[in-house]
């Protein structure tokens, strides 16, 4: 798909609704841009819950509150 937009005065540029429907931007979405080679390309930010699963747990941490990691990640940063 290729598809134009102008841009502004004050340099912004209207996302068109095939492009937003396409990568699923809703209002309110973070997206990111990356330029390589002259070439920019728009990327919708994945949600958090889209991440879910995405990192790997080690074994020793699944089922931990987010409090006792980090107070372990402290506790090992400082004697290390």
């Amino acid at each position: 798909m290729v598809v134009g937009s102008r841009v502004t005065s004050k340099g912004q540029v209207t996302i068109p609704k095939a492009v937003r429907d396409a990568l699923g931007i809703d209002t309110g979405d973070t997206v990111m841009f990356s330029v390589e080679d002259g070439v920019a390309t728009l990327r919708r930010t994945p949600g958090l819950l889209e991440l879910a699963g995405s990192v790997a747990v080690p074994e020793d941490l699944r089922g931990v509150p987010w409090s006792e990691v980090r107070r372990r990640t402290r506790a090992a940063r400082h004697a290390g």
